[in-house]
């Protein structure tokens, strides 16, 4: 053995995996642990584990994966398990191997599944198809740890052949399968896990995580920048350490800066959580439930760890990913990089008269957006109306809210939405799951059709309009991220997010929650560019 290569890095060794904590030397030869010493010395700093986000969609950061990267290290992130069915939706199979070949050199272990529902579902319009096919295919390669998401879950219940032989390849290549059922309990999430999907991150109650632990299922407490469920279950970090993980899901570049995995790890402290069974779900449970080669401080790992201050504040020193110090002092030793861009984008300018909805007798579908939350419900009431038109009403706080497709000419989808709080002015928006076509919630007509206008001039992006103020960001890269670094999009960002807030918004991430207004798959009533969808039923519905 060459002692040249050797490297030693000392501290409090934290053994996540054996409960205790003792003073250590780490040698490190060629990535990996080769021999963790005990020594008598005590030290004031920390090392262990690095932090794993057990589901991430890097996309919704607007940030390609080597500038996500540069940014989740200094918090220390050493691991992600990715769904990259956002540029999916919008790229297909060209997305995915965009998302790896980024990630290639960054450092970060950012592991890829295998997008399950491109498209969501069959009752909008994305840029591409995967089938059960070219799942499998997917599924072949090393780099492809998982089957992403099922968010189909009336297919699962259905037995959907396609769907079926989608989870029969994840089996087939013993690679786990991430479930997505919001609100499902009882017998029919008994069938959705006996299928085979092992984990959920979209239970918002305590009794529904415990009724689908009880089936067999693994929880990953969800804390994003607009689907927060940590303070509803954090309890299953002390009762259920060994099936619970962490996750953000999506986070927006400004929560990005601020922190990732770390701030919950610190949060769970603080509610009384034991650190050990913090540590097991922050940096354990995902690397051996998804078969990670993230190491987990032991002897023959990768040399994947984090140095820290104390084990309260949780302040990162360091972070080490196969015996390299990637960040130092709240910064990554990376260079800095030009990042090329892919897209699917087919301009088709909108006119005012486009948004026009005439006015019926009696109430209409309104759709509730609620402030933390990806489910919304269907309210029925009646807007103003001007010109024989249904108009939107500030002072009943509903206003329009518009879908137009991206990828084809299409004529917008017209609906209604209630929570927003804008006094005037529109935001408009290409980052709407899944199918990530343009959609919009404002005012007036003309301040929607100008927000749309944007960004159908820059090919997609974020843009907030008041009278004749505009703000935008372009994301070249499929209308979702941008080829900027974390700290420049983030404070664009924060510059639009606090735009939207002066229009009279009280929602906390404004962006965020309009990208879900168009995820058909979350009860219970949202708008694609096919029309307005009914989630319960599944089906297509009207504004009546």
């Amino acid at each position: 053995m060459n002692n040249l290569h050797q490297i030693k890095v000392k501290g409090n060794i934290v053994d996540v995996l054996n409960r205790n904590i003792y003073s250590g030397e780490i040698l490190i030869h060629e990535g990996k642990i080769m021999k963790i010493t005990p020594v008598d010395t005590p030290f004031s700093n920390y090392i262990l584990p690095g932090f794993t986000d057990a589901h991430i969609h890097i996309e919704s950061s607007m940030l390609v994966p080597y500038e996500f990267a540069r940014i989740a290290l200094t918090h220390g992130t050493v691991s992600t398990v990715s769904d990259p069915h956002e540029i999916a939706n919008v790229c297909g199979l060209a997305g995915i191997d965009y998302m790896i070949e980024n990630a290639r050199q960054a450092g970060l272990k950012i592991n890829f599944g295998a997008p399950s529902c491109v498209p969501a579902t069959g009752f909008e319009t994305a840029g591409a198809v995967i089938d059960a096919e070219m799942t499998e295919q997917l599924l072949k390669r090393s780099e492809i740890k998982y089957l992403s998401e099922m968010m189909n879950y009336p297919g699962v219940l259905m037995e959907d052949a396609e769907v079926m032989k989608k989870i029969a390849a994840a089996k087939k290549y013993n690679k786990p399968v991430d479930g997505h059922a919001p609100g499902l309990r009882g017998e029919q999430a008994k069938k959705y896990i006996q299928a085979g999907i092992s984990t959920d991150h979209e239970c918002f109650t305590l009794d529904e995580a415990l009724d689908k632990i009880n089936f067999g299922m693994k929880i990953l407490i969800r804390e994003g920048s607009a689907a927060k469920n940590f303070e509803a279950l954090h309890s299953l970090i002390s009762t259920h350490p060994s099936v619970t993980m962490l996750c953000s899901d999506d986070k927006h570049p400004d929560d990005l800066l601020k922190g990732h995995i770390n701030e919950l790890v610190k949060r769970a402290l603080q509610k009384g959580h034991q650190l050990f069974d913090v540590l097991q779900c922050a940096c354990v449970n995902p690397v051996l439930h998804y078969k990670l080669n993230t190491g987990l401080l032991r002897q023959g790992d990768a040399a994947d760890f984090i140095v820290v201050d104390n084990l309260n504040d949780f302040n990162v020193l360091q972070t080490w990913i196969d015996g390299v110090c990637l960040a130092e002092g709240g910064k990554a030793k990376m260079d800095d990089k030009n990042h090329i861009a892919i897209n699917q984008f087919k301009s088709s300018p909108i006119q005012v008269d486009d948004l026009m909805v005439k006015a019926t007798d009696g109430n209409i579908k309104i759709i509730e957006a609620l402030d933390g939350q990806l489910i919304t419900n269907c309210l029925f009431d009646a807007p103003a109306v001007k010109n024989n038109c249904f108009v939107s009403d500030t002072a009943k706080d509903i206003l329009k809210i518009v879908v137009v497709n991206r990828y084809q000419k299409a004529p917008p989808v017209v609906g209604f939405v209630k929570n927003f709080g804008f006094k005037s002015g529109a935001i408009a928006s290409t980052v709407a799951h899944d199918s990530h076509n343009i959609i919009a919630v404002g005012v007036t007509d003309e301040e929607l059709a100008a927000a749309i206008n944007v960004l159908m001039k820059c090919g997609g992006g974020l843009c907030a309009v008041n009278g004749s103020e505009q703000k935008s960001i372009a994301l070249p890269v499929a209308g979702l991220m941008s080829t900027e670094s974390c700290e420049k999009t983030g404070n664009a960002y924060s510059e639009l997010d606090h735009m939207a807030k002066q229009l009279g918004s009280k929602l906390k991430a404004p962006f965020m929650t309009l990208s879900f207004m168009a995820l058909l798959v979350i009860p219970h009533f949202k708008i694609g560019d096919k029309g307005l969808f009914d989630v319960d039923k599944f089906a297509m519905t009207t504004l009546n």
